[in-house]
């Protein structure tokens, strides 16, 4: 299993789309910026059929310090879920599409 990273993917759309690099980096940016600040404000974002991101509440909580015992208080906090959508899954599942 390898890992991509957001130059590599920034590549691959410069080869396929034969754009130009610094443009492309810039768009993948945008886009990256402009999601994590969406969500930020709370907001859904959905690209049809490739998944949704989400935020979602954690409640507070009373967790135990694994070496006292002692209760800790854990604050409440947000975090992000992605839900898969069909042709992503699809995909990841090795079905054609």
């Amino acid at each position: 299993m390898a890992t991509i990273t957001k130059k590599e993917l920034a590549d691959r759309v410069v080869e396929r789309t034969q754009s130009r690099s610094g443009t492309v980096k810039t768009v993948v940016q945008q886009v990256l910026d402009e999601i994590a600040s969406e969500l930020a404000k709370g907001n859904r974002i959905e690209f049809r059929d490739f998944g949704v991101f989400e935020v979602r509440e954690i409640a507070s909580r009373t967790a135990q310090n694994p070496k006292t015992l002692e209760p800790v208080e854990v604050p409440a906090k947000r975090r992000v879920k992605f839900k898969v959508g069909r042709i992503m899954r699809e995909k990841v599942n090795g079905r054609r599409i």
